[in-house]
């Protein structure tokens, strides 16, 4: 049987180890716009809590938020009886007052973690990102939601930082069985309004602003052309006007001439096939 100085150190590496870590970020592999303005992507704390031997009995883990201050790196999670707090996003104003419980789910073991190889399945997609992300601020529902039960997990305040904990929570006795630190402050994404936009030139690239001037002068060329394709179209109503008063002219110029003229004309020609075609026809005709 172990002395109590072996289990006081064991207990000592187990309670070390938790707290010497911190929630992350998700990495980018498996959350790419992570923090948005209203949300944050987090890792679970996977194999952390086990990873010493085997925990018996049933376990969850519990993540809470709060709003990043002086303060809030030593902020505690659980009352003097050593059990979780149960604090909600509305009692604490969003996290502004304290800690705030965002997020309740298993412990899974090591041993039952699906593998990241199948992660490109489309089908197992969404299982495996549950299975090692936790996502807060996700149900924008709740809030509103009169009838809404269960844990609510409200969106957060965009261009805000915050602190995040996990810590492990004895089921069966009902109180903290270990806890990781604080996260260092996580600052979610903030809106970029118009007027904020810097449109100095002096900020530009060259590209930008012979870009910027060809864009400028395109109205002026495109106008210009449309009042040369006016012109254009006048110009030649007028060319065809003069064509047809000539060929008029050259009708009216055209008198018959006298059967006697020898002069070949195209008229000649025509009498002469006529003249044959009759000869032909004549021929044929019956005694």
């Amino acid at each position: 049987m172990p002395s109590l100085g072996a289990w006081l150190a064991l207990g000592c590496l187990r309670l070390c180890l938790g707290v010497t870590l911190q929630p992350q970020l998700a990495s980018v592999t498996f959350a790419t716009n992570n923090p948005t303005l209203s949300t944050v992507a987090l890792e679970k704390p996977l194999c952390m809590f086990d990873s010493t031997e085997a925990l018996n009995g049933t376990y969850e883990i519990y993540l809470y938020v709060l709003l990043d201050s002086a303060s809030s790196r030593n902020a505690s999670v659980q009352d003097g009886a050593n059990t979780p707090l149960s604090s909600t996003f509305q009692q604490t104003a969003g996290g502004r007052t304290g800690p705030y419980k965002a997020a309740v789910f298993e412990l899974t073991p090591c041993s039952d973690l699906p593998s990241l190889d199948a992660v490109g399945d489309v089908a197992r997609a969404s299982e495996i990102l549950n299975a090692y992300l936790i996502r807060v601020g996700d149900n924008a529902a709740c809030l509103s939601d009169p009838n809404f039960q269960g844990l609510c997990n409200p969106p957060l305040s965009a261009a805000t930082e915050y602190r995040f904990k996990y810590v492990l929570v004895n089921m069966s006795s009902g109180s903290v069985q270990d806890q990781t630190l604080w996260s260092d402050p996580i600052r979610t994404n903030r809106i970029t309004p118009y007027l904020a936009i810097d449109t100095w030139p002096g900020r530009r690239s060259g590209g930008m602003i012979v870009i910027t001037s060809i864009l400028g002068s395109l109205p002026f060329f495109l106008l210009l052309g449309f009042a040369g394709a006016i012109v254009l179209s006048l110009v030649d109503m007028g060319g065809s006007d003069g064509e047809i008063t000539h060929d008029s002219q050259i009708t009216q110029e055209a008198a018959p001439k006298s059967l006697g003229t020898l002069e070949p004309s195209y008229a000649a020609v025509n009498r002469g096939l006529q003249l044959d075609r009759a000869e032909v026809y004549g021929g044929k005709l019956p005694d």
